[in-house]
């Protein structure tokens, strides 16, 4: 068991495809709700770009490939194989995304909060992306990836990471592409602070 401290002076205790949260003063942070890097054995990255907050916005995404995963082993595979995708072949500094949600109904973090993702041009130093691993242009994403989404938002609220008055979109809305999927997209305009507000310009200028 390794106890890691984050940013709000909590210790996360971690066993086995199981996290357990020992906060130092209850009264002064709240712990956090997701699998740390250590965990999911996560390279180190080229390089850390951190943002203010509060965060304005939330972006949602799927990560098509690789394909939904339902338990520890396969979620941290997917992890290590995004994060490699992403460093090795498109070049970029770290795994694109703020966090991702498993199948197994564990949030993975991504590059966290308050750091320049790589994710969404021109909204990479101002928002949180969340990507929901698999593929969901036709099938919806299981109730306990949705409810993990939702929880690590009204985290990130409940803290001041997130502004109050955050704006939530899909990915489609600021890039031409068909993530967050078909089906998931549909959910989101369900969910508070959605926006149909779409900011897509010529991939070429940016």
């Amino acid at each position: 068991m390794e106890l890691v401290k984050d940013f709000y002076s909590c210790l996360v205790a971690i066993t086995a495809f199981t996290v357990l949260y020992v906060a130092v003063d209850s009264k002064a942070c709240d712990p956090v709700p997701y699998v740390t890097r250590d965990f999911w054995n996560a390279l180190p990255p080229k390089l850390v770009e951190h943002f203010a907050g509060p965060i304005p916005y939330v972006i949602i995404h799927h990560s098509y490939m690789p394909a939904a995963c339902y338990n520890g082993l396969q979620c941290i595979a997917a992890m290590q194989q995004m994060q490699k995708m992403h460093q090795e072949v498109r070049q970029w500094n770290d795994i694109g995304y703020s966090f991702a949600v498993g199948g197994d109904g564990r949030i993975y973090q991504g590059r966290g909060f308050n750091v320049v993702g790589a994710h969404a041009p021109r909204y990479n130093n101002r928002s949180v992306g969340i990507c929901l691993i698999g593929d969901w242009v036709a099938d919806l994403p299981p109730k306990n990836m949705l409810a993990a989404a939702k929880n690590l938002i009204e985290y990130g609220v409940r803290n001041g990471l997130i502004a109050q008055n955050y704006t939530l979109l899909g990915h489609r809305q600021v890039r031409t592409t068909e993530c967050p999927g078909d089906r998931l997209f549909e959910e989101i305009k369900t969910w508070p602070h959605f926006n149909p507000m779409t900011d897509i310009v010529d991939q070429n200028s940016v």
